[in-house]
């Protein structure tokens, strides 16, 4: 909910061109309000509520008004994963319209009832109306209709099929498709775009061997499965749809090839197959690569409905290292800029989570060292990150901190001991950036054997970190003196001696 009440401002300031100066002028007399500092509730009243009630109170939309009061739509709140931003959300509304009970202004939020939403809403004042009831079958044929007529114009295979055998989908076809669809938007238009979707080596078949096995489908979860299986076996695949599942950011085709560091047709050859549940943009540099419906990454993160294609939240760890990584390496681009602003998010969401043991994923990934190109970066972010945790307090949920303080230490030696400058660059930018921007005192209690691992440890590090800076800089000096040599060399014509 971080930018929800900046996204209503910007669609309020559109519809009614009369609260912009007013939207604008809250947030010069609050610089601040913008920032996540600031309350919901706060950003809510500064933004929307009071600019729409003064424009009101002027009297300046008295025709507009006779039609009927203004309406803001929100669909899918059971989407937004900040629960506690939500149930803000829902009572500052609610105390909103119990203190202004006349004003012309009214919202349709569109969800499922989740359990945090519902205790918002059953009040009074608050209209709850079952869409479930509501049966959308004939929305769906239409759809469906106007959807296979449109294929049939553009498939020349569908085309040829229905010369040589007449009608396609039959009456029959279409009649089964809506009684298995249910009223079902999301099913309706995925089972679409499965069945029409190009062949392709992996699934070499036709929409008309498509359609009856949609039919035996069950629901959602079948289709997912069926659909993703076309790149399942494609180098990166897993990869690629678990960062997708998990990004907090949409990012292009080639944002997602840079983040994973993969070219970017190996990132299109898993994604075009799957277009009927993926939205695939026309570009590579522009558009985003999202979900069709958020159903599929429940999906994906449900392992007792996704098995094989299940998307561990555990994957968070490696989308955390590959952030470092592009930040490490300074890429420019989606990939740095979205490194910049959630490789601590990802290590966050790793480390809080309940669904597995920290410990336990950390083993796993270091399991996975040798796939990894560049042994400063990967040794470097498990320093960085231990190191969040113990003196940061990243991740209040952890306290086994002997355990960290002396992988941090380990992996800090053993990043120091690879032959690379870059050590200290990340020493100087990394770490000292954490602690001044986040120090605080903290004490740790340790045994005698752990201290001296931890010492042990940092005079590793210290020893090689010295060697690495008198080779560098040993280095550095040949190359000056070879540069300077030939320098002689080209103006005079007649080699310098060498020392």
């Amino acid at each position: 909910m971080r930018r929800f009440a900046v996204t209503l401002a910007s669609q309020l300031a559109a519809a009614l061109p009369a609260t912009a100066p007013l939207i604008e002028a809250a947030v010069k007399a609050e610089p601040g309000l913008l920032t996540s500092h600031v309350s919901l509730a706060t950003q809510l009243d500064r933004l929307i509520l009071s600019p729409f009630q003064s424009v009101i109170n002027e009297g300046v939309l008295v025709e507009t008004l006779a039609k009927g009061p203004f309406l803001i739509v929100i669909d899918g709140l059971d989407e937004c994963e900040d629960k506690r931003g939500v149930e803000e959300f829902i009572d500052h509304l609610v105390s909103f319209f119990e203190e202004h009970p006349t004003i012309p202004l009214r919202v349709f939020i569109a969800s499922r009832v989740e359990q945090h939403i519902r205790a918002c809403l059953e009040t009074e004042g608050v209209a709850l109306g079952n869409l479930d009831s509501h049966s959308a079958e004939d929305d769906v044929e239409k759809f469906l209709q106007a959807s296979f007529r449109t294929a049939v114009k553009k498939d020349r295979v569908i085309q040829a099929y229905v010369r040589a055998r007449g009608a396609w989908p039959t009456k029959s076809d279409m009649g089964k498709l809506i009684k298995h669809i249910r009223g079902s938007f999301v099913l309706a238009s995925t089972m679409f775009k499965y069945i029409v979707q190009p062949a392709t080596d992996e699934d070499p078949t036709t929409p008309m061997d498509r359609l009856p096995r949609t039919l035996e489908m069950n629901g959602l979860d079948a289709l997912y499965a069926q659909t993703l299986a076309r790149s399942q076996n494609l180098p990166h695949f897993c990869n690629i749809i678990s960062t997708i599942a998990l990004l907090y950011k949409p990012l292009p085709i080639v944002g997602i090839s840079h983040l994973l560091g993969i070219d970017t047709f190996e990132v299109l050859h898993v994604l075009l197959n799957l277009q009927a549940v993926i939205h695939v943009p026309g570009s590579d540099e522009e558009g985003e690569v999202t979900l069709c419906h958020t159903s599929l990454r429940d999906f994906l993160t449900t392992e007792s409905r996704s098995g094989s294609f299940f998307v561990s939240h555990s994957f968070h760890l490696r989308l955390s290292f590959y952030c470092f990584s592009s930040i490490f390496e300074k890429s420019n681009g989606q990939a740095y800029d979205y490194g910049l602003w959630y490789f601590d998010a990802h290590w966050k969401s790793f480390a809080d989570s309940d669904t597995f043991d920290f410990f336990d994923g950390i083993e796993q990934f270091k399991t996975r060292r040798p796939l990894f190109a560049n042994r400063l970066q990967y040794h470097a972010f498990l320093c960085s990150m231990f190191f969040y945790t113990v003196f940061l307090k990243n991740s209040p949920s952890l306290t086994d901190n002997s355990y960290l303080l002396t992988e941090c230490t380990n992996q800090l030696a053993l990043a120091a001991e690879c032959p690379d400058p870059h050590i200290r660059l990340w020493l100087r930018k990394v770490l000292h950036y954490g602690m001044t921007r986040y120090s605080a005192m903290i004490t740790i209690q340790l045994t005698e054997n752990t201290y001296e691992t931890v010492r042990n440890g940092l005079q590793r590090a210290s020893a090689a970190i010295h060697i690495n800076v008198y080779i560098l800089n040993f280095t550095l000096l040949s190359v000056r003196t070879t540069d300077s040599n030939f320098v002689v060399s080209r103006n005079s014509r007649t080699p310098k001696s060498q020392p």
